[in-house]
């Protein structure tokens, strides 16, 4: 194998109008966009699936996990990232995930999807206070070989600290996936930023967090606790003025900016035009 030198990225929804999180979704998609982002430097990547009906995932993981045996591919797909369905349900939290698949944390369910995925699931984006979360949190912690990732949930300071006493070891996008208003202090904020046993996973891409937020950001987590996700989606040319999100229409405010769903939720950038 030729190693290359290039981003890493834990959280690609999409890109190049692919979304792994459509039935659409096809080996030769897969292939189609992962040559495009080795091309525009990300060389090794989490395929994301956000919050679906169940149908998605029997369809998507045993299709990734096929994916990643490829001998083109499998140097560059690291592991699938399930960023939920086990998140909170609450506006605000959920973000731009359809509140209708959204489901209480099983570990039932979750060994049904990683046998889909035939122990390729590597990270899970779940919401630490949602009833059943501490339970498949530890179960998972006991695996060792997957991170659970703390997203899209509106935890109080106790719970989240108990949650990486149980193994929670990352945050997804933090910063976003938040309900607007919070208290000043203690908030979700500051806990998951002042806790060096957690790595922070940042959307950088100038609209979803601002400038002085991943500056404090960069000084609280430091280079090594950092990950800035890309979560791409929207072609090359971004012409549309609606475009897809796991289903549902989003629509763009700018042409190389992010999107919001109806009604407005903003929800992960899009590909840069």
């Amino acid at each position: 194998m030729i190693l290359k030198k290039g981003f890493v990225d834990l959280q690609i929804n999409g890109y190049l109008g692919v979304d792994f999180s459509q039935e659409s979704l096809t080996l030769e998609s897969i292939r189609r966009l992962t040559r495009r982002l080795i091309k525009k430097g990300t060389v090794a990547f989490c395929p994301t699936l956000v919050t679906a009906p169940l149908h998605i995932y029997e369809h998507n993981l045993p299709l990734i996990a096929r994916a990643m045996m490829e001998p083109d591919l499998k140097p560059h797909l690291l592991g699938i990232h399930l960023e939920g369905p086990f998140i909170s349900p609450q506006e605000g939290a959920r973000g731009a995930h359809d509140c209708r698949y959204i489901l209480p944390p099983d570990i039932g369910l979750f060994r049904r999807f990683q046998e889909l995925a035939e122990n390729r699931i590597v990270m899970i984006t779940l919401a630490p206070e949602v009833s059943g979360a501490e339970e498949l949190i530890r179960h998972i912690a006991r695996r060792g070989d997957i991170v659970v990732s703390m997203g899209h949930h509106e935890a109080d300071d106790v719970t989240i600290r108990r949650a990486v006493r149980l193994g929670a070891r990352s945050v997804t996008h933090l910063g976003n996936g938040i309900p607007s208003l919070i208290q000043r202090h203690p908030n979700l904020l500051w806990t998951q930023l002042a806790d060096d046993r957690l790595t922070g996973m940042f959307i950088t891409d100038g609209y979803h967090i601002p400038d002085e937020f991943i500056k404090v950001a960069i000084r609280a987590k430091r280079p090594s606790g950092l990950s800035s996700p890309v979560t791409r989606r929207q072609s090359p040319a971004c012409p549309p003025e609606f475009i897809p999100y796991s289903g549902r229409k989003s629509r763009s405010p700018r042409p190389a900016g992010s999107a919001f769903t109806e009604p407005p939720t903003w929800r992960g950038p899009t590909a840069r035009c």
